[in-house]
């Protein structure tokens, strides 16, 4: 049995929802979730959430659905690679976080469905004006509360979040990198952010700016931060922290890491450094005092005992004696 012919406008695609090759005879369902991820090239990831994809009439079904695919990637189509996951990124983000000034309320509205409607959202930056692709989110200082937000694995080609200075509060989530891979800047500051820094953040490898300054956080610093080999603007300052500084992040200012009583190491004082000169301050005071007493004793026994030998003088310091 030979193939058939395929045409395919693109403008049957259907935003991706539906793909049908014409011809007849075999309809294959497909749900796929995350269909290939070229992260490692910083290209992004091509994600596809239950699209069902038809292919008809062909002898090779696994040739067909390569076939199909490499449609998908020549139509260089917006609403294929951007639209549905991160629309539904940000409808996610709206409901899970608190809007006490309705800020977001008023500026997302999700009725329009034109190329690049959610650009023009507050604290919303696109790759282009006229596609739907979150490039950052930088929700600064709109007084936003509750946890950290839900549903940003669907803004897959990410590379900025700025959610500083709001009131959010609770742990970062543990599988941050899973959610945010692509990211390059982080801004976590002066929220009420507590519990321990995540391992995962060190698998964010393409990170550039981490700052977690003025929380709650406690716990020690991770060594495997140190697996950040892009990071150039790192800053704790300002938290519960403790435990020694790791040594791959001692280049950066003692300013950075300041506000943390139990966090050690340079940039800051050494580990133990003041408990060590406390203790021999303790030391020389004691002896010192020792000295003094052991000194007067002698000396009055001496001139109690022995009063002919001190002499006195009226040019010289009153009990000034000899020996």
């Amino acid at each position: 049995m030979h193939s058939k012919a395929i045409i395919l406008p693109l403008q049957e695609l259907h935003a991706c929802g539906h793909l049908s090759i014409a011809g007849g005879g075999f309809c294959f369902a497909w749900t796929v979730d995350h269909l290939f991820s070229a992260s490692d090239t910083g290209v992004g990831k091509l994600q596809l959430a239950e699209k069902t994809v038809c292919f008809h009439a062909m002898s090779k079904i696994a040739d067909d659905i390569k076939f199909a695919l490499w449609l998908l990637l020549l139509s260089g189509s917006s609403s294929c690679f951007g639209s549905d996951p991160d629309v539904q990124c940000l409808k996610t983000v709206q409901e899970s976080v608190i809007d006490p000034n309705g800020m977001l309320k008023s500026s997302w509205i999700f009725e329009n469905n034109t190329a690049g409607f959610i650009c023009r959202f507050t604290g919303v930056e696109c790759w282009h004006p006229d596609e739907n692709r979150v490039l950052s989110l930088r929700l600064s200082n709109l007084g936003l509360q509750g946890q950290f937000p839900q549903g940003l694995e669907n803004c897959t080609s990410m590379t900025g979040l700025d959610l500083s200075s709001n009131n959010f509060s609770g742990p970062i989530p543990s599988n941050i990198a899973w959610q945010l891979s692509s990211l390059t800047f982080l801004d976590l500051s002066y929220n009420k952010f507590s519990g321990e820094l995540p391992i995962g953040i060190s698998n964010i490898t393409y990170l550039n700016t981490l700052n977690l300054q003025h929380n709650q956080l406690s716990g020690r610093i991770p060594s495997q931060f140190a697996l950040l080999p892009r990071l150039q603007e790192f800053n704790v300052a300002d938290n519960q922290l403790s435990g020694a500084i790791p040594p791959a992040l001692q280049r950066f200012p003692s300013s950075n890491f300041v506000g943390n009583q139990g966090l050690c190491g340079p940039p800051l004082h050494d580990c133990g450094g003041r408990s060590k000169r406390k203790l021999r301050l303790h030391r020389i005071n004691d002896e010192s005092s020792i000295g003094a007493a052991a000194g007067f004793v002698v000396g009055f026994v001496m001139a109690f005992y022995f009063p002919h030998l001190f002499v006195f003088s009226q040019n010289l310091h009153p009990y000034v004696f000899r020996i």
